[in-house]
């Protein structure tokens, strides 16, 4: 191990592997067999024709060299020494021979080029390259019309994603959508897994509408995550009905989005109150908003645990304010009051500015309580 690898373990820096997972060279590898033959050709008339001016004209060996090259090529530069008549017998006969290895390879190279993929793998090596550099990022399985508004939330938002769907188009489509990383292959094989980087990913969005689909996806995922013995995944799927919706759950699916429902919801609020329609619109899924909503997660380590939630201050030093208290088991509290105790392993929803919440965060995952707030009443 090099010093600057055991100074970089020693901090605790992390040591990124960009190597995809899954190695196209095989693949690229065999499509350039067919190149093989055209070149031993080659190789066999270039040595046949150097010896034979070697032995017949008494050339030096770079001389001899030349002449073949020229000779083979036809590019008619002529004889840069004097040739005998068996010298140039051979040279006709080398020029027949090699206008017909010429031609043969052509025809093979050419036959190779328009029948094979090797420009497409290179191209997908160049795509797998890029995708392994990615951390973090999610993995969004099928293309359609939720897949493409999805992608568009997520570039505004900065988050990195690779659409995988097995359509024969899907250059075109990534194209036309945008798609920045993209795999065309079955999206529950192992294969797709592997060329789209699930180890390093947060996520898997499985979108189709057609629900066994999902169902392959969450159980193929699921049993990955256990190969890799790696922390689950955050799954996301959609469903059209309740039932589909208990089952993704129930399959191991963390959230599941039923669009009828939701519809049905945001509609049924512009009915009863019209003037609250572009709430959501303007300050929760706009980006560059003044308002941010979080929910962060408190650790057995932290200070506030068997605290109550006004001896954080938030809303008085960081105008951020706490909506909801998800406790351990799932119980969720709505406006929670000031004299709620907070228990640990449970998670708080915070909204105000993005800039207070990420001051809360800090505050809330500190193991002790700052000095500061002993003096604030």
């Amino acid at each position: 191990m090099s010093i600057f690898k055991k100074l970089k373990k020693k901090l605790g820096w992390k040591i990124r592997n960009s190597k995809p997972d899954y190695d196209v060279n095989p693949l690229i590898y065999s499509q350039l067999k067919p190149f093989r033959l055209p070149l031993v050709l080659v190789q066999i008339i270039m040595m046949i024709g150097t010896i034979g001016y070697i032995l017949i004209d008494d050339f030096e060996i770079l001389d001899a060299i030349y002449q073949t090259g020229i000779t083979f090529t036809t590019v008619g530069f002529g004889e840069i020494a004097p040739i005998s008549q068996a010298g140039r017998f051979f040279t006709i006969t080398l020029i027949i021979f090699g206008f017909a290895v010429f031609t043969l390879s052509t025809a093979i190279l050419i036959d190779a080029v328009v029948k094979g993929k090797l420009f497409e793998l290179y191209k997908e090596r160049g795509m797998l390259y890029k995708i392994a550099r990615l951390r973090h990022h999610f993995v969004i399985f099928h293309h359609n019309e939720y897949t493409a508004q999805l992608a568009k939330q997520f570039k505004e938002n900065h988050m990195p994603f690779v659409v995988v769907d097995s359509r024969d188009d899907m250059e075109q489509i990534a194209k036309e959508f945008g798609y920045p990383y993209f795999i065309k292959e079955e999206p529950y094989s192992e294969k797709a897994f592997l060329k789209a980087h699930l180890s390093s990913a947060k996520g898997a969005i499985s979108l189709s509408k057609n629900i066994s689909d999902n169902i392959t996806l969450i159980a193929s995922v699921r049993l990955y995550e256990k190969e890799l013995g790696r922390w689950p995944f955050l799954i996301i799927s959609n469903a059209e009905t309740q039932h589909d919706k208990e089952r993704l759950v129930k399959l191991g699916a963390d959230k599941v989005v039923a669009p009828p429902s939701l519809m049905a919801k945001r509609v049924t609020a512009m009915a009863i109150r019209p003037d609250m329609e572009n709430v959501l619109d303007e300050f929760l899924y706009k980006k560059d908003t003044p308002i941010d909503m979080e929910e962060v997660f408190v650790k057995q380590s932290s200070w506030v645990v068997d605290h109550t939630l006004k001896e954080l201050h938030l809303r008085d030093r960081m105008k951020v304010s706490v909506i909801g208290i998800t406790e351990c088991k799932g119980r969720f509290i709505q406006m929670p009051k000031g004299t709620t105790v907070i228990r640990a392993k449970c998670k708080l929803l915070l909204v105000g500015s993005h800039v207070g919440i990420s001051k809360a965060k800090k505050l809330i995952n500190k193991k002790e309580k700052p000095m500061e707030l002993d003096n604030v009443i």
